[in-house]
């Protein structure tokens, strides 16, 4: 049997197979405690498309991060946009593509790969927006990871990209391989963002992940949420089961007040849950609002 410094490979099969819902989130919030106590952190994010760059933030956004999403067209694209992006975004942190997206840019060749993320970080680019774990075949993400933080551009976040068809586990192990690798993760987000037509993922199910990626995962600092797709009570009752860190939360104000504003939902939400809310940017830093 595997182990590992947090709980086994057969610990963490038998919390996902748990049917007891109380207990198995009982055990995520406490590892969750003993490593932020109740400080949870969240990001308001502006998405902005790779052919679709503002030449400024919106009027009434307040960002603390600016991503860039979409599969650029070619390797200057990906710098040209880097570029306009870091222009509208003035002091506000820029994240960029999708490391599957850079790769499969690459030519699938990671040698490739390390020689468009330098071109990107020397472009100005602080970090990727995302490496998706699942969109890399075997243990490529690990090496992809890897080779690009050695080329000085930063991936500080892991996320799954659809349901899994195999075991769930298997990409839950995956991001701990990829941080033993780099060491420059942050933040692993567990939930799929696209679920499976046939097998979507459930409520149910959720929990138990989230639970099992904060107690497996010992070696990354933040279990993340998305609060545009997960919504926000979902995402509220993942912060009591083992998430720390809330992704996407709207930058926007919106027309209903500012009591119901997402920053005000968003931090209310959290202290809903027993926990103190601390904004931060795109790089993880706390963003003084």
């Amino acid at each position: 049997m595997e182990t590992m410094s947090g709980i086994s490979l057969d610990e963490a099969r038998a919390v996902l197979a748990e049917r007891n819902l109380i207990a198995v989130g009982a055990r995520g919030d406490e590892e969750r405690r003993r490593r932020h106590g109740a400080r949870t952190t969240f990001v308001r994010v502006l998405e902005v498309h790779v052919e679709a760059i503002p030449g400024a933030v919106p009027p009434g956004a307040a960002p603390g991060e600016i991503r860039v999403t979409g599969k650029p067209a070619s390797a200057d694209a990906a710098v040209a946009a880097v570029k306009a992006a870091l222009h509208a975004a003035g002091t506000v942190p820029v994240t960029a593509f999708s490391l599957a997206d850079l790769f499969e840019l690459a030519g699938h060749v990671v040698y490739n790969l390390s020689e468009l993320a330098k071109r990107l970080a020397g472009a100005g680019l602080p970090a990727v927006a995302e490496a998706p774990l699942d969109a890399f075949p075997g243990s490529v993400a690990v090496v992809a990871v890897q080779q690009t933080v050695k080329a000085g551009l930063p991936v500080p976040r892991l996320t799954v990209q659809r349901s899994a068809e195999g075991p769930v586990l298997d990409v839950i192990a995956r991001a701990r391989e990829v941080q033993h690798a780099s060491g420059a993760v942050r933040a692993f987000a567990p939930l799929p963002r696209v679920s499976s037509v046939a097998q979507p993922s459930t409520g149910y199910d959720d929990v138990k992940v989230i639970a099992a990626a904060r107690l497996f995962v010992d070696n990354i600092e933040s279990i993340q949420v998305d609060w545009a797709l997960y919504g926000p009570k979902l995402a509220q009752f993942a912060l009591t089961v083992g998430a720390d860190d809330v992704d996407s939360v709207s930058p926007l104000e919106g027309d209903l007040g500012r009591r119901r504003s997402p920053l005000e939902e968003i931090r209310g939400n959290i202290k809903a849950a027993g926990l103190e809310p601390i904004e931060r940017n795109g790089l993880f830093e706390p963003s003084g609002k």
